[in-house]
């Protein structure tokens, strides 16, 4: 029966992507629009596609009493990749523009003293001081002017503290040297597969965040797909350190 359940809400799910991403409106319309019939599900089917955010929080290496911003942070699920020990002493703040998939951050966390929900954008959201750590989890192909989120994590971001990013990407024709390289089938397909759900892919994203953290850590490989089996996704994990 649980078998049943989990099959019912992965298909309702697919169902709403193969519809895709609204084309016109407001940004935080059309995700309310894609996102809201799925909020519930969300996690469930996401889990499968959205590979590395552990790993990636694993490996922040973050003071005492930090705190952590998340730009994007959807459902709030990637902030229980957090150690339970560290849960108690760093404080989050957690920013969507989507108030739907923000009701479910907020039922998770609703014993969670530490965070802070807020429903915002996340290209000009002001923290009510600077952080010591910001990091998008999938999120940032799917901002329309991610330039400026990135101008503003790192606009709140205090001197020494960490930038981090996990999402898909597909590499440039010439990538730089001792950076992977996608085939041209794989720059043409994964772009048109996501787009259709408001998901941007290509290089401009990693590039930039190379280009403004050259002082990082950067891995960059592929996953499998849900229900396409063979074909891998790629996608990177970057943390990178302000100068000061």
């Amino acid at each position: 029966m649980r078998g049943f359940e989990t099959l019912r809400s992965e298909l309702s799910v697919l169902r709403q992507c193969l519809r895709g991403m609204p084309r016109r409106g407001q940004q935080a319309g059309r995700l309310d629009a894609f996102y809201g019939p799925q909020a519930e599900q969300y996690d469930r089917f996401r889990e499968r596609l959205l590979h590395g955010r552990a790993e990636l929080i694993a490996a922040l290496d973050l003071p005492q009493r930090a705190r952590v911003l998340e730009l994007g942070g959807g459902t709030g699920r990637n902030l229980e990749f957090f150690p339970e020990q560290r849960r108690a002493d760093l404080h989050f703040e957690l920013v969507d523009l989507c108030a739907p998939l923000l009701e479910v951050a907020k039922h998770r966390t609703r014993d969670w003293p530490s965070v802070r929900i807020t429903l915002a954008d996340a290209c000009s959201h002001q923290p009510d001081q600077p952080v010591d750590c910001v990091y998008f989890s999938y999120s940032l192909s799917m901002i329309p002017d991610w330039g400026l989120a990135l101008d503003n994590a790192l606009r709140n971001l205090n001197p020494g503290g960490l930038l981090a990013a996990v999402d898909f990407h597909v590499s440039s024709a010439c990538p730089p040297p001792g950076r992977a390289s996608h085939s041209a089938l794989a720059r043409a397909f994964w772009p048109r597969w996501f787009g259709h759900d408001g998901v941007q892919l290509g290089p401009e994203r990693l590039d930039a965040l190379c280009k403004r953290l050259p002082r990082h850590a950067l891995l960059e490989t592929s996953a499998p797909v849900p229900y396409m089996p063979g074909l891998r996704v790629p996608y990177y994990r970057f943390i990178g350190r302000k100068p000061g």
